[in-house]
């Protein structure tokens, strides 16, 4: 009884390592030219679609220009759960089918220390990418916030022990009311990190919408930026706006410049993933109403972020 189960779990493995060595074709749409120094590496998030199904979004990730999902749970999405619902063989299968790959889970409801079976299951799927919170007191600074972020990355170094035997990188996302929540926290996050499998998600939502201050993080983030939002405040996220407002989170539709950001990926050599992001009110629900939609929107985000590329040449 049990041979069947393990050569289904191999199945899983193989088949996802097999296409993350194997996705050739190139997205469709916009293009950086080839000789750019820097060419966005774009991960989709599932969430972006609310909670429709995983068979309607796969399709549409190659036509956002990009070439793997960042998989989303509750309540944000429900896309996580679905891959529970469907098997990791099935899943696997579905990504093969459309030539993308897991690029990322997000996982704020686990939190950094709950993540241990999160990325052995990640290894499975050839995913070497988690977003989760940093943990810790808030409002701190100076001596005091370094000691905090110190005292945070001891407190992950057995968890990082896991991420090392998976392959896999765990991502802190600059959150609002997290320790790791400021220019400051996010410097000494790079500084102190012990290991390259400990990283950072940088959401430009969160910190001031200063485009030159802005580009100084990434700056000093350096190798240990792994996953940058393309996502602006706008009009900010926690109301509910006439739809216009609210899409003035997405690059090119707020006032934020990304151009300064974008020469500082340049400058960086940044080779990590990219995501044109936002969050509806409420969550749970798509961007816009079909799937269709959502896809045509992200794009004129990625062409505006696109021609800031083309000017770095």
């Amino acid at each position: 009884m049990h041979a069947p189960h393990l050569r289904r779990r191999d199945f899983s493995a193989l088949s996802a390592a097999a296409l993350a060595s194997s996705v050739l074709a190139a997205p469709q749409g916009v293009h950086a030219a080839e000789d750019t120094p820097f060419a966005p590496k774009y991960l989709l998030a599932s969430c972006m679609y609310g909670y429709q199904y995983l068979g309607e979004i796969l399709p549409e990730v190659r036509k956002t220009g990009a070439t793997a999902l960042d998989i989303w749970p509750k309540a944000h999405g429900n896309q996580r759960e679905q891959l529970d619902d469907l098997g990791e063989e099935k899943f696997a299968e579905m990504l093969a089918r459309h030539s993308i790959t897991l690029g990322c889970i997000t996982q704020y409801k686990l939190g950094p220390f709950g993540l241990r079976d999160e990325m052995r299951l990640a290894h499975r799927l050839g995913c070497q990418t988690i977003v989760t919170g940093g943990h810790g007191p808030v409002g701190l600074t100076g001596s005091e916030l370094k000691l905090a972020v110190a005292k945070f990355i001891e407190q992950l170094r057995p968890h990082l022990e896991v991420a090392e035997e998976t392959g896999v990188t765990l991502a802190i996302e600059n959150h609002g009311n997290n320790l790791i929540d400021s220019p400051d926290s996010l410097k000494w996050l790079a500084e102190l990190t012990p290991s390259k499998h400990l990283g950072i998600a940088l959401a430009p939502y969160h910190l001031p919408q200063d485009p030159e201050l802005l580009a100084g993080v990434i700056r000093d983030l350096g190798p240990a930026l792994k996953v940058f939002y393309a996502w602006e405040h706008g009009q900010g996220c926690m109301t509910r706006l006439p739809k216009e407002q609210e899409l003035m989170q997405l690059p090119g539709r707020g006032p934020l410049d990304f151009g300064p950001l974008l020469a500082a990926l340049v400058e960086i050599q940044y080779a990590g993933w990219t995501e044109i992001f936002m969050h509806p009110v409420p969550r749970g629900i798509p961007i816009l109403e079909t799937a269709a939609e959502v896809t045509e929107e992200i794009n004129r985000s990625r062409t505006y972020l696109e021609s800031l590329v083309l000017s770095q040449d």
